[in-house]
């Protein structure tokens, strides 16, 4: 039986994760921090501690010999000081992928954000029409990018590949689909900002389809060195995306569409992403209203073909949770 380490699976993904490879029949270790999900509790998988802030703690991850290391672990969040991201996000992500080669596993597999490419209107581009945005400023995709090229200088090319999820939901999603509700609850409107007005595309990536593109970034030979976007196929506007919500878990409310310039909202944005620490205090923050004013529409074809070649089929969901 083949040996995986999945790093962060105490979390929302790195859970989902565990749960998809015990099935798939592997000998599945999770590397686990404060927080353990009860699915990864539940799921059958191993629990090793340690903690991305004190490197030395991850050399004991590899007392066992892993034939797959998939390293989900990171600080994700749209505010906080750059210095809290370097280590979780960047030294370790050097520290762990070092420690793979050393220990002779076959591939290191990253996983970090179609955000690399930047916040902006993006028209159906493919990963060999895209390249890093090196003018981001938020530390989360500006470490996943200097992580990346890290991975690409230091590693050979059959040994690591690299996963970049869109906005991630479904099956106990603790993050997106728990703030979207929250934001429709309180709102007495929903209010879009900027040119779009609602009807540029919100680019979700259902966690499964996310879990089936590292299972393929994993096996195949010609996913040695290369990037993958995770985006699912159904085009999804952000005024839908609302919509869908609302109708699944808030039947009763009912829905008023209002449409501001965006300079109504950016001082708002601003204060929230100044006066936030740790997590954001109110929403939106500055990243999250670059987010939702841009059109992020990617091709998903790579995602396609991998699963193709791998014996998988995208997943379809007929539900957020």
């Amino acid at each position: 039986m083949e040996r995986i380490l999945i790093t962060g699976a105490g979390g929302y993904i790195g859970s989902n994760a565990a749960e998809y490879f015990v099935k798939q029949g592997y000998d599945v270790t999770g590397m686990v921090h404060n927080r353990i999900a009860p699915r990864f509790a539940q799921c059958g998988a191993k629990a090793i501690h340690a903690d991305l802030n004190e490197l030395d703690s991850l050399d004991a991850l590899f007392a066992s010999d892993y034939d797959y290391v998939l390293h989900i672990a990171a600080r994700a969040s749209d505010v906080g000081r750059d210095e809290l991201f370097r280590i979780p996000n960047h030294e370790a992500v050097k520290r762990l992928a070092t420690l793979a080669m050393q220990h002779g596993v076959r591939r290191f597999v990253y996983l970090s954000t179609a955000d690399v490419y930047g916040l902006h209107d993006f028209h159906g581009e493919g990963e060999e029409q895209l390249a890093f945005d090196e003018t981001v400023t938020n530390p989360y995709p500006k470490y996943k990018i200097l992580s990346e090229k890290w991975l690409v200088e230091n590693l050979p090319q059959e040994r690591f590949a690299c996963v970049r999820p869109c906005v991630v939901f479904g099956h106990g999603d603790t993050t997106i689909t728990p703030r979207a509700i929250d934001y429709l609850k309180h709102s007495p409107f929903l209010f879009h900002f900027g040119k779009w007005k609602g009807q540029n595309r919100w680019p979700l990536a259902h966690v499964e389809n996310v879990c089936r593109t590292l299972h393929a970034a994993m096996l195949l030979p010609e996913a040695g060195g290369q990037g993958v976007t995770v985006l699912d196929s159904k085009v999804t506007t952000l005024s839908n995306y609302y919509y869908e919500l609302s109708r699944e878990f808030l039947p009763e409310k009912r829905i008023r569409e209002f449409s501001l310039p965006l300079w109504t909202i950016w001082p708002l944005a601003w204060l929230s992403t100044n006066l936030s620490r740790t997590e954001p205090l109110f929403d939106p923050t500055l990243y999250a209203l670059d987010t939702i004013i841009h059109n992020l529409d990617f091709s998903n074809q790579r995602m396609h073909a991998w699963l193709a070649a791998a014996g998988l089929e995208e997943y379809h969901y007929d539900s957020y949770r």
